[in-house]
């Protein structure tokens, strides 16, 4: 059983931790990447099917041809992430029974669960690490597929940016309150 501070101290790296779109120009340490991606390595997934695949995009010229390409026209609003020295593209091979019969039988795709899962331990653990992220949503994922040469098996789902960041003062995030999201027993 954990002790009362080790839940706070989860409770502050999740509190502290925001989606960054200012970073450094310096260069994250592979071992930090390895880090995050052994963090997600380890998460959790739907019958164990592990679907995650991810590709790092660390060396600045294939980073910033890659970010010209997925971050033009409609999707420039994610442009921010052009400047962060590490851009993770997150791919799920979903699989037959866990995912494709439990999206007919239950209306749920669990690779994008378990892909939600396996990026948010990226983040925390990039948090950890002293890393800013953002999870990237919009963006050119044709554009990515043909760029990247990924093949028809996987789909690609998001990308995160990495790198170190300049800290703003923090301002109040916002929240409901937990009257608002938390119900025993009913609704």
């Amino acid at each position: 059983m954990k002790n009362a501070s080790q839940k706070a101290s989860f409770l502050e790296l999740v509190w502290k931790r925001k989606s960054v779109r200012r970073y450094l120009p310096d260069p994250v340490e592979r071992e930090q990447i390895y880090t995050c991606i052994e963090a997600a390595r380890l998460a959790p997934s739907a019958e164990n099917v592990q679907p995650w695949r991810f590709v790092i995009l660390d060396d600045p010229v294939i980073k910033n041809n890659f970010a010209k390409e997925v971050f033009s026209g409609i999707y420039s609003v994610s442009k921010f992430a052009t400047k962060a020295p590490v851009l993770i593209v997150i791919l799920a091979r979903p699989d037959f029974v866990a995912n494709r019969l439990g999206k007919q039988i239950q209306g749920v795709q669990y690779y994008l669960i378990d892909i939600g899962i396996a990026g948010e331990h990226i983040i925390l653990q990039a948090e950890e690490l002293g890393l800013g992220t953002c999870w990237i949503g919009w963006f050119h994922v044709r554009k990515a597929r043909k760029f990247l040469k990924i093949p028809s098996k996987y789909k690609i789902v998001s990308l995160i940016s990495m790198g170190y960041y300049n800290r703003k003062p923090s301002r109040e995030r916002k929240r409901k309150e937990m009257k608002e999201i938390l119900f025993f027993n009913s609704l």
